[in-house]
C-alpha cells in the first residue's frame, strides 16, 4: 500500500514539471525569441594631420588678466596694432595714442640711472629649434634681447615663456647676405632682384607673424643680410617703415654705420664666430673692451648653441664684478642720425 502511494506522488511531480515546461514554451512563443542588445556606437577618431600654419597668428593678443608681474614684458596690447592689408587676419606694429611705440612699450626693464658701461647682446635664431630656444629662455638673463625668426612654427608659447622671463623681442628680417644663393634666408627673403612690390609683400609677411616685438634686425640664423643692407635704394624705405612704425632696427653688420631714419644702432662684435669655447671668451672681452671705451657695447649671437648658452650665463653672471653692466638693447638705441645739410651751389 505504502508502495503504491508513492509511485502515484512520483506520478504527480513529472505531471506538474512537463505542465511548467509546456507553459514556458507557450509563453516563449507569444515573446518571440530575444532582441539583441543594440550595438555600441563607434567612437570618432581625431584626424591625425596637422592642423595648417596660419596666414598670420591671432593668438596672445588679449590683454593681460590683471597687471604685468614685476620684471615680465607686457604681451602684445591691441592699441599698437593694424590691421594688415596684403595678409586678412594679420595685425601689423603701428604707434598708438599718446604717442607710445613698440620701442617702448616693448622694452625690457633697465634703470637708466647706471652710469656704468652698458653691454648688451641679441641672441638670434630663436623659434627655429624649440628645445635651444628653450634652453635660451630659460638660462640667459632676462637682460639678453631675442631676435625671433618668422619662419619660426607656432611661436606663441615660446614667445610668452620669454616675455615672462623679462626678455624684449626682435623680429629677425630674412634680407639676402652676402653669400646668396649659398646661404640661403628662405623662400620669402627680400632680395636685391625682386621687383619692389615683392620686397614689400614679404616685408609685411614678415611683420604679421607675431606682435610685441621693439623692432627688427637682419640678423637670421647666423646670417646678416648684408647684400641687401649695401643697397640704400633697397634698405632705406625699410628703415622709413620701422620709424613710422616705431621699432627699432639693429644693424648685424659688425662696424657698420649707423644707419638713417630709424632708431638703433649697428652691432660691434659677433660673439659666436666661431663656436667654440676659446674664441667665445675672446670675443666677450673685446665686447667688454668696447663698452669701456665708448660707454657702450652690442654683441651678436647667431643661434643658440649650447655651448654658446653656457658662456654667455657665466660670463653675465660675474660682469657687475667688473664694472660693467648688462642692459637690453634698447637701452643702448640710439636716434638716427642727423640728415646732412644740404648745400647750396
Amino acid at each position: 500500500m505504502a508502495r503504491a502511494v508513492g509511485w502515484r506522488g512520483l506520478g504527480w511531480f513529472w505531471v506538474a514539471v512537463l505542465l511548467l515546461l509546456a507553459g514556458g514554451a507557450g509563453v516563449l512563443q507569444v515573446l518571440g525569441p530575444p532582441r539583441p542588445a543594440p550595438a555600441a556606437k563607434p567612437v570618432p577618431v581625431a584626424a591625425s594631420v596637422p592642423p595648417p600654419i596660419p596666414a598670420a597668428p591671432t593668438a596672445g593678443l588679449a590683454q593681460p588678466q590683471g597687471p604685468v608681474p614685476p620684471g615680465a614684458v607686457p604681451p602684445p596690447d591691441p592699441r599698437l596694432l593694424e590691421p594688415s592689408s596684403m595678409f586678412p587676419g594679420g595685425m601689423l606694429p603701428h604707434p598708438g595714442p599718446g604717442g607710445l611705440t613698440p620701442m617702448r612699450a616693448y622694452a625690457a626693464a633697465f634703470h637708466p640711472s647706471d652710469q656704468r658701461p652698458r653691454v648688451a647682446v641679441l641672441l638670434g635664431g630663436i623659434g627655429m629649434s624649440e628645445t635651444d630656444s628653450e634652453e635660451a629662455i630659460r638660462t640667459t638673463p632676462a637682460a639678453i634681447s631675442l631676435a625671433v625668426s618668422p619662419y619660426a612654427f607656432r611661436p606663441e608659447r615660446l614667445l610668452a615663456d620669454a616675455r615672462a622671463a623679462g626678455h624684449e623681442l626682435f623680429l629677425a628680417l630674412p634680407l639676402e647676405p652676402a653669400r646668396y644663393p649659398l646661404d640661403d634666408p628662405g623662400n620669402r627673403a627680400l632680395l636685391t632682384g625682386n621687383p619692389s612690390a615683392l620686397n614689400r609683400q614679404r616685408l609685411e609677411w614678415a611683420l604679421t607673424r607675431f606682435a610685441g616685438y621693439v623692432g627688427a634686425t637682419g640678423a637670421l640664423n647666423g646670417m646678416r643680410g648684408e647684400r641687401f643692407a649695401a643697397a640704400s635704394e633697397l634698405m632705406n624705405p625699410l628703415l622709413e617703415e620701422f620709424a613710422a612704425r616705431g621699432l627699432l632696427y639693429i644693424d648685424p653688420r659688425p662696424g657698420a654705420p649707423h644707419l638713417p631714419y630709424a632708431f638703433g644702432r649697428s652691432v660691434d662684435v659677433v660673439v659666436d664666430e666661431p663656436a667654440v669655447r676659446t674664441e667665445i671668451e675672446a670675443n666677450l672681452a673685446r665686447l667688454e673692451q668696447v663698452a669701456r671705451d665708448r660707454g657702450a657695447a652690442l654683441g651678436l649671437v647667431g643661434e643658440p648653441r649650447p655651448v654658446t648658452l653656457t658662456r654667455l650665463a657665466a660670463w653675465a653672471a660675474t660682469l657687475g664684478a667688473r664694472g660693467l653692466v648688462l642692459a637690453p638693447v634698447s637701452a643702448i638705441a640710439q636716434p638716427p642720425p642727423a640728415p646732412a645739410p644740404r648745400t647750396i651751389n
